[in-house]
């Protein structure tokens, strides 16, 4: 089951997550997703809550 993020204004320009699949974009269902591990999606939220990334 894919999940859009509740953040997403209007729906159309995010990604959605997979429980133990992945992520891909919610533009393209049918387009191939990128695999992501539970300890890699934990590793990526963890990342973005401390603000890892950086402000663009």
């Amino acid at each position: 089951m894919w999940r859009k993020s509740s953040y997403s204004p209007d729906g159309n320009n995010c990604v959605e997550i997979g429980a133990g699949v992945g992520v891909r974009d919610s533009k393209a269902p049918t387009a191939p997703h990128l695999p992501v591990s539970p300890a890699g999606w934990e590793a990526f939220l963890d990342a973005t809550k401390g603000d890892q990334f950086g402000r663009a």
